[in-house]
């Protein structure tokens, strides 16, 4: 029996293949869940019942009580402003205007963001502060937006400002509520952590994850108004929107989402994690949660290929799409001199239900 037998940790399954030459050099693991909208796994590879934190693939369902509450509206945002909320941004001017934006609605300046600073995830952002002498500010995080949401919610809900980001404050148990809702997890029976910009963050398996998703593009009909209007809203601003959630370039969020049309949304996580949800469409009417998770947290190589490859094989990527994502299915290996040595791809076969 393995060690990983002995001690109950999940099978990952191997999905990416590096290779060099005749010899796959390194690979990469993990699990992967497909559920369609009544809640049934149409696809699965390794243990989907793999737990795992949601990181910021938790973003649009953190954002979901902004706008089920009325604070979005009470505060005039606009569906550019409610696409941020839901961002892992670049942190691109286009972003911290939006940002700055929000905060002057609500009344509220920078300093009341608690999600810490670091560079712009955009090299080219970041290559310009430096030109310029200047430093990075809490606008460029790339949690900015969803903070900002929070504080809106905050005031809407008259819950403590200052405290907006600890478990016990009414916005994030309202956004544990949502969890809840939509992953089908109680809530006590759900890992809560600290992300990486301070909040609470989220532990269920990968696939109430992919389920979240799922129900997030299509709610179940006996769900209340407000919660069905306000995921409408949520998928119909990262539609939108692709370009707030990540960047201009260089984001597979961003990319995926022009590429598929409104077909889907797509939200990445830290630490290798993937989420989208693919619209009610002819290939899956009932519409579509994705969600993986790679064993080693890899996130540049290995993400990319798998989602493609795993869209592919689900029928919701067509030949121009699929065109248009080339440069993120599969990367070229070359050394030092410029000669191509080898290639990262995805090698791997869903299980269908």
């Amino acid at each position: 029996m393995s060690e990983k037998r002995k001690q109950n940790i999940p099978e990952p399954v191997p999905v990416v293949e590096v290779r060099r030459g005749s010899i796959t050099e390194s690979r990469h693991r993990g699990h992967i869940a497909a559920v369609d909208g009544d809640g049934r796994v149409a696809a699965h590879l390794g243990v989907p019942e793999t737990l795992t934190y949601l990181r910021s693939s938790a973003k649009p369902f953190q954002s979901l009580p902004l706008v089920a509450s009325g604070a979005a509206d009470h505060f005039h945002f606009t569906e550019k402003e409610v696409a941020i909320s839901c961002a892992s941004h670049n942190g691109e001017p286009i972003h911290t205007e939006t940002v700055a934006a929000m905060l002057r609605k609500i009344g509220l300046t920078e300093s009341a963001l608690k999600c810490g600073v670091h560079e712009p995830f955009s090299a080219d952002e970041a290559a310009r502060l430096r030109e310029r002498g200047e430093r990075p500010n809490v606008l460029h995080n790339n949690c900015s937006g969803k903070h900002t949401g929070m504080l809106a919610l905050a005031l809407h809900l008259g819950a403590p400002v200052e405290t907006y980001d600890q478990p016990a404050n009414p916005v994030q148990l309202m956004i544990g509520r949502t969890i809840e809702q939509f992953s089908g997890v109680a809530l006590e029976d759900i890992a809560v952590g600290v992300d990486g910009c301070g909040a609470p963050v989220f532990g269920v398996t990968v696939r109430a994850m992919a389920l979240m998703y799922a129900r997030l593009v299509l709610p179940p009909v006996d769900w209340p108004t407000e919660m069905r209007g306000a995921a409408q809203r949520i998928v119909s601003a990262m539609s939108s929107y692709p370009e707030m959630i990540g960047g201009r370039a260089e984001r597979l969020d961003t990319v995926l989402m022009r590429a598929c049309k409104g077909g889907l949304v797509s939200k990445v996580g830290a630490e290798g994690v993937y989420t989208a949800g693919v619209l009610p469409c002819e290939r899956w009417p009932r519409g579509l949660g994705l969600a993986f998770k790679i064993e080693d947290g890899e996130d540049r190589r290995a993400r990319p290929t798998v989602v493609i490859e795993a869209l592919r094989q689900l029928g919701v990527l067509e030949d121009k799409a699929l065109d248009e994502l080339a440069p993120y299915r599969s990367f070229e290996i070359r050394n030092h001199r410029g000669d191509l040595v080898g290639e990262v791809r995805a090698n791997f076969e869903l299980e269908r239900a």
